[in-house]
């Protein structure tokens, strides 16, 4: 068992929390006003917007001044931001309830970085590369044909099978990034409801399929029950078709040419009928949410080629970089963690919409939300005692302009303000011109609009002036004042995906580290996949349904009354 560590700070005991939280209450009295604010301050955008490689980003919308971003970087000063950011950099154990190493920056660190890291006593860069070149060398069989499946056919479909980091990420990432895909085409299976692989591989051809499962331990309940159901549709739908004649050894010459695996235990990949040298490993340093960057991206080189995937590493790259270098009063990651801070513990707001308008980052709000609230929704800190402010925003979106036409409403005009961040580019890899009028400038046109009109609002008079009747007049005001964060980007790319991937893997450290929790466990997902295992007798078995609670024994009875 891993030794105790040392307490967090409790950061809301520190004079710099006493000094926010004056700061703020000066702020209620004199009321705030994002209009008096500009108005006031010319300099206002200026002193806001921040410049990476890939993205311009723009925080003057946000419910700040210049004292609040300087007493807010005091208190991240007052955490150790800065510290334990060097020490995550620098592979320590700061998973401090699994004693583990935190590393995934290492993921994408250079080969030229080779000899620089040693964690766990392993030479983690060397490690990070010798997997890389693997899977590339793997996925350039598969992608020039060289890779046949059982009867010869080059493969054509990789359906990649995980769940939680092993999915969430890679599909996002696939989903974005659709428009440089220059190999075969991705399907991602996850929930254990047959429903999904049933849908995913019904229109497949078995005999030009490629399966991975992803699972580090090989024991991912949904994840190997997946996989057996795969395994069973491709072999037999390979039977049906006269592809293999149905003896031992045909199926397992095709199990071994249509299955390959994530997974660092061979013996279990083994039992499964996968080869080990098809089994590509990560290590105990990368928690799976951190993970896409792994081989649990091994569809991704598939889909986009080695080059693809550098692009993609060099953009996380870049990001840790600026984040480690940057000085705080400099650095947008930072500052924008400690906007959030600022909403979370003193605004008392408990969500935070992302807002992607670009319909490739359509599954982005959804990756998010396990980066988010995984990481950093916990109740006690790193040490086990108890939490001593509100932790975890809860995290939603969709994107634009879907959005507009269905919760934006609250968003503008709610009693429940909610912090967002607008993500776009100023360019499309689709442009399109209908009637003379370009697309993506409409699209962008609705990006800018909305953030102007949640900070500056609508009065009562301007709605007056446009002859609105008097009793109508308040249900057309809007008062402003909602925050929000623009993020404008060139163009979508690997490069820049990563970037901005890396950019909220490090607002969430940060939050953590002020919270003075352990942002790399999750705990949390542990007891309901124990009960489930000790429920699914109860479905069957009379003397294990006695032995549950009164409201699952009675839903169990449902289920036996209607199962058909």
């Amino acid at each position: 068992m891993p030794a105790k560590p040392a307490a967090p700070i409790d950061i809301t005991a520190t004079p710099e929390w006493k000094a926010l939280a004056d700061h703020y209450a000066k702020l209620q009295e004199e009321g705030i006003s994002l209009k008096d604010w500009f108005a006031a301050d010319p300099e206002r955008v200026a002193k806001l917007s921040f410049t990476t490689d890939d993205f311009h980003f723009d925080l003057s919308k946000n419910l700040v001044t210049d004292e609040t971003i300087s007493l807010l970087l005091d208190l991240a000063r007052a955490a150790g931001v800065e510290e334990r950011r060097d020490a995550m950099y620098a592979g320590e154990h700061i998973n401090t309830t699994e004693d583990r190493a935190v590393f995934h920056t290492g993921l994408r660190r250079p080969a030229s970085d080779i000899g620089k890291f040693i964690v766990d006593d392993r030479d983690a860069i060397a490690d990070v590369r010798e997997v890389l070149d693997r899977m590339y060398a793997f996925a350039d069989r598969v992608r020039s044909g060289e890779w046949k499946g059982v009867t010869g056919k080059a493969i054509e479909n990789v359906v990649s099978i995980g769940i939680g980091g092993s999915d969430l990420g890679p599909v996002m990432i696939y989903e974005t990034l659709k428009a440089f895909r220059n190999g075969p085409a991705c399907r991602f299976v996850s929930n254990i409801d047959p429903n999904d692989i049933a849908e995913k591989v019904k229109d497949l051809d078995p005999e030009t399929t490629l399966v991975i499962v992803v699972s580090k331990t090989f024991t991912t309940l949904e994840t190997i029950t997946n996989a057996k159901m795969a395994r069973w549709w491709l072999l037999d739908s390979l039977r049906k078709a006269g592809a293999i004649d149905g003896s031992a050894e045909k199926e397992a010459e095709a199990i071994a040419k249509h299955f390959v695996a994530v997974s660092t235990n061979l013996e279990l990949v083994a039992d499964f009928g996968i080869d080990p040298q098809n089994a590509f490993g990560f290590w105990s340093w990368v928690g799976g949410r951190f993970s896409t960057d792994s081989a649990v991206g091994l569809a991704l080189i598939l889909a986009f080629g080695k080059e693809g995937f550098e692009n993609l590493l060099a953009g996380f790259h870049d990001m840790d970089v600026y984040f480690q270098e940057t000085p705080l009063e400099k650095n947008v990651v930072a500052i924008m963690a400690m906007i959030n801070i600022w909403y979370n513990n003193f605004f008392g707001f408990e969500t935070h919409a992302v807002l992607p308008y670009n319909q490739y980052l359509h599954r982005f709000p959804a990756y998010l939300q396990q980066l988010t609230m995984e990481s950093n929704g916990k109740s006690v800190r790193w040490d086990g005692s108890a939490v001593t402010c509100g932790t975890g925003e809860i995290f939603w979106g969709e994107p634009g302009t879907n959005g507009q036409h269905a919760f934006y409403q609250l968003i503008h005009q709610g009693t429940k303000p909610v912090p967002a961040d607008f993500i776009a580019f100023a360019n499309t890899a689709n442009p399109i011109q209908e009637s003379g009028q370009d697309v993506h400038e409409l699209f962008l046109s609705n990006f800018l609009a909305q953030t102007k009109a949640l900070a500056f609002g609508k009065t009562a008079d301007e709605v007056r002036a446009e002859g609105t009747p008097e009793w109508i007049v308040p249900a057309r005001c809007f008062e402003g004042n909602r925050p929000t964060t623009s993020i404008f980007g060139v163009d979508l790319t690997p490069h820049s995906l990563g970037a901005l991937i890396a950019l909220y893997e490090h607002i969430v450290f940060t939050e953590g580290t002020v919270w003075g929790i352990d942002s790399f466990d999750q705990w949390g997902v542990e007891l309901g996949k124990q009960l489930a295992k000790q429920i699914v007798p109860a479905l069957h078995d009379d003397e294990a349904l006695a032995a549950q609670d009164a409201s699952t024994k009675a839903l169990i009875e449902f289920y036996r009354a209607n199962r058909k």
